[in-house]
């Protein structure tokens, strides 16, 4: 499957939020790490992956996202 991965300044003009309400409020509440963002090769940088923020934009919280969420 391919996905289409996202910096957080690319994230953030896609989808109109400041790059800090992306990190600071976004992440690991509403989107999470393995679902919606991934850490490649175990570093710091973060990519989003966008099919999976639009699907969570579009249809709200998902059994998976509510799951981890726990």
């Amino acid at each position: 499957m391919n996905f289409t991965y996202l910096t957080t300044e690319e994230l953030s003009s896609v989808i109109k939020y400041d790059k800090r309400v992306i990190r600071e409020q976004l992440k690991d509440s509403v989107l999470f790490e393995g679902i919606h963002y991934i850490r490649p090769f175990g570093g710091r940088k973060i990519l989003f992956i966008w099919e999976r923020v639009e699907e969570e934009m579009l249809n709200g919280a998902t059994a998976v996202s509510l799951l981890v969420g726990l």
